[in-house]
């Protein structure tokens, strides 16, 4: 086994042979060929502080429950999804990032524009993968320094889910895309964050709440969005493993924030804020753009300053917000960052920590799933032009 330590994340991007979906492109350039090297490692130091806890009594019957239906509900990428199936035919949306009147999208050929967005959606799923990455590492260590003995036992069957998250988005996107693009530089740093701080609870509240609370946003609009029948029926699963441990994260907060002093509170209110800021950067595709030799910041304000993306980066935050709210660290101090976002509007809507058992407890069924996911992408689709048409009048 050859080991290649690197002291800083590869910026190089990846391909694949054999994948699914045609490419032709010989200027990229792998991180290292099979030939030179095995696996590409990166170290960091952490003062993890770890725990015994010598009382085996249950004591919060919604956490063990939790950890039930993540025994009960266990699924596996190599047989509960059919990897068979063909690529669809994906139609190009630049209006969604504001690009049907930018000039450097304008001047490609067909044949570029299809590239084009082959790497935006290479990029997408690689920011999953790396994501779910962290969220095994965080995992991992939440086993370790949680203090309750049921907490241990929902982090260890946690820590098995985002192995198995992070083994299909590897899988799809070696076999179906071909590409992997690095990691975001934004999620990267917030990841490092989580996992060299010492406190239990910082692991918790950016993990569990924020990166978590934010991936199930992202998830769902993957499925109401994506063409691929194999990536519905990938992100159903994820799905259902990701609302369980946001939940878990919840109901474990909500008591242990309230055993803080004000201080600890506000101190842990501005890392949430400061998590969400980082984590709104990464939603960016600024890799892609330096790809196709584009100007990195006039792209990313021209991504941005459409209505579109906008609405996206805000809808990302529903349930983070409320969740955030719930476990009292929408603090009198922080609301106003929070507001300056815009996204406080979603202080009110329903939070994690109010489970539905029986959406909780329903037996894997990706059939039924895709059915669902035709009726949502209608609906979606009738969203966002509503609110493009809203806003136009707006304007006028």
């Amino acid at each position: 086994m050859k080991i290649e330590w690197t002291d800083s994340t590869p910026r190089k991007i990846q391909t694949f042979a054999g994948a699914d979906f045609p490419k032709e492109n010989p200027d990229l350039e792998d991180i290292l060929t099979s030939e030179q090297v095995d696996h590409v490692a990166e170290i960091f130091q952490t003062p993890l502080t770890g725990s015994y806890n010598w009382n085996y009594t249950i004591q919060d019957d919604r956490i063990k429950k939790l950890y039930d239906l993540g025994k009960q509900l266990n699924w596996d990428p190599e047989m509960d999804i059919d990897w068979d199936r063909p690529w669809p035919t994906e139609e190009r949306q630049p209006e969604m990032m504001n690009l049907h009147e930018y000039g450097p999208y304008l001047a490609m050929d067909d044949k570029t524009k299809d590239e084009f967005w082959l790497h935006m959606n290479a990029w997408s799923l690689s920011q999953f993968l790396h994501g779910e990455q962290g969220a095994l590492l965080v995992a991992s260590q939440l086993v370790s320094c949680a203090p309750t003995y049921n907490a241990k036992l929902y982090a260890a069957s946690q820590t098995f889910d985002e192995a198995r998250h992070v083994e299909v988005f590897n899988k799809y996107l070696q076999q179906r895309i071909g590409m992997m693009y690095p990691v975001n530089t934004s999620l990267k740093s917030l990841l490092d964050k989580i996992l060299t701080d010492e406190r239990w609870d910082m692991k918790f509240i950016g993990m569990q709440i924020v990166i978590e609370g934010l991936a199930l946003s992202a998830f769902n609009t993957t499925r109401e969005t994506t063409p691929d029948p194999v990536l519905k029926d990938i992100v159903y699963l994820v799905i259902r493993d990701e609302a369980r441990h946001v939940t878990f994260g919840v109901n474990y907060l909500e008591e242990f924030v309230k055993t803080l002093t004000e201080e600890e509170r506000d101190e842990r209110a501005l890392f949430a804020y400061e998590a969400c800021v980082v984590a709104r950067e990464r939603l960016v595709a600024t890799d892609v753009f330096r790809h196709f030799g584009w100007d990195v910041e006039e792209a990313r304000k021209q991504v941005l300053d459409g209505f579109v993306m906008t609405h996206f980066r805000n809808l990302l935050f529903q349930r983070v917000i409320p969740n955030l709210a719930r476990i009292g660290l929408l603090t009198d101090k922080i609301r106003p960052k929070f507001e300056e976002l815009g996204i406080l509007e979603y202080e009110n809507l329903a939070t994690d920590g109010d489970i539905d058992w029986s959406a909780m407890e329903r037996p894997l069924d990706t059939t039924e799933a895709q059915a669902y996911e035709q009726d949502m992408l209608g609906e979606f689709k009738k969203k966002m032009e509503h609110d493009a048409e809203e806003e136009q009048r707006l304007a006028s």
